[in-house]
């Protein structure tokens, strides 16, 4: 069986690394405890809010990943500024903020004008999509500290104080809306080449898929960025009316859902059974057979065909979902489970159709 690991993501590294890297964010927020921009402990969050006075800001960051080098490899960039806007406006989302701007940072080995300029004018794109500004960046060039190119990003967004989303409302018996996603977004992607190379060999890239593709042009299917749909449809903008109460976002990235579900909840004792999850792209099938990836790694490594989660009351979820299914004919919505009391996630897998479990701590 092929696992992420084997691919070279050491998962449990990362997350003592990020442990600790946050034990030291935490010591700086005492400095700025009853100053603007003083910050709120959240825990699990998918971003930092700082406390403005008349409402939060909040900020994140994230890079495409290793997507960038399939990218070089076939030399395709037109979809990696939706992926990196994606990657952090849908994690602004989970708090209920509007993502305002963002910043963005190259390192690469060696500028190549054209395949920044393709980069660029991708995430400029994404950006006026969503509404979006573009304030600053950096390119930088860096030798051989680097093998080819990085791209990452930093966004800023604004919630009201009444508006922010904690997960502290969250309760058994709630319902979990799942948006469907365009199979990879930024996450697995290590494992996904992984598999490719095992079995077609170092120019896998070319290889072709399905009527025509190749593999590196399925694997580098832009993401669907859901923050504006989100926003206009289910919660309200900023400066808009507030629609439905929503008690809890996840953006399911690296970890999957086991590894992103418990984040917001509010008490150890929290689980939920996922009985009616989006099915997987085919591509995520096919690459799961070709790898011999066992369920249980498929769901804590991809998104598996949910990218984004709502909790939401029983009585707003089929409203919700048909409201987002209504904004956007490229999004599909629907109650994928519910919110229970077992400290435990239990789905049914859409790859072979086995109930999983996995502890929420």
């Amino acid at each position: 069986m092929t696992t992420y690991a084997e691919s070279g993501v050491n998962i449990a590294a990362g997350d003592a690394a990020s442990k600790n890297a946050y034990k030291f964010a935490k010591q700086t927020f005492a400095g700025r405890a009853n100053m603007i921009g003083a910050p709120v402990i959240q825990d699990g969050g998918f971003s930092g809010l700082l406390d403005m006075g008349n409402f939060y800001l909040t900020q994140c960051c994230d890079t495409v990943g290793t997507k960038i080098t399939i990218a070089e490899k076939i030399k395709k960039f037109d979809g990696l500024g939706q992926d990196l806007l994606c990657m952090v406006a849908d994690d602004a989302i989970c708090s209920g903020a509007e993502t305002v701007s963002i910043t963005n940072t190259f390192e690469t080995t060696a500028i190549e004008p054209s395949e920044i300029s393709a980069m660029m004018e991708s995430l400029s794109k994404a950006c006026q999509e969503q509404k979006v500004v573009i304030p600053g960046g950096e390119i930088a060039e860096v030798g051989d500290m680097t093998n080819g190119t990085g791209w990452g990003a930093d966004a800023v967004g604004v919630v009201q104080k009444d508006r922010v989303i904690t997960g502290e409302n969250i309760a058994a018996g709630q319902k979990i809306v799942g948006l469907k996603g365009r199979a990879f977004r930024c996450n697995g992607l290590s494992l996904a080449r992984r598999i490719c190379a095992n079995n077609f060999g170092p120019d896998w890239e070319t290889v072709e898929y399905q009527d025509g593709k190749t593999w590196g042009e399925v694997l580098l299917t832009p993401s669907k960025i859901f923050q504006r749909a989100i926003l206009e449809a289910v919660i309200g903008t900023f400066d808009g009316e507030k629609k439905y109460d929503v008690h809890g976002i996840v953006h399911v990235t690296g970890g999957g859902i086991p590894g992103n579900l418990p984040r917001i909840f509010n008490d150890q004792t929290l689980g939920a059974k996922l009985d009616n999850l989006h099915a997987p792209h085919d591509a995520l099938k096919k690459l799961k057979e070709l790898g011999n990836v066992a369920d249980e790694e498929a769901y804590r490594t991809w998104n598996s065909g949910t990218a984004m989660m709502l909790i939401v009351d029983e009585a707003d979820a089929q409203n919700i979902a048909d409201a987002l299914n209504a904004y956007d004919q490229e999004i599909q919505a629907q109650i994928v489970g519910e919110i229970n009391t077992t400290g435990k996630i239990e789905l049914i897998s859409q790859y072979t159709h086995n109930t999983l479990t996995f502890e929420t701590e």
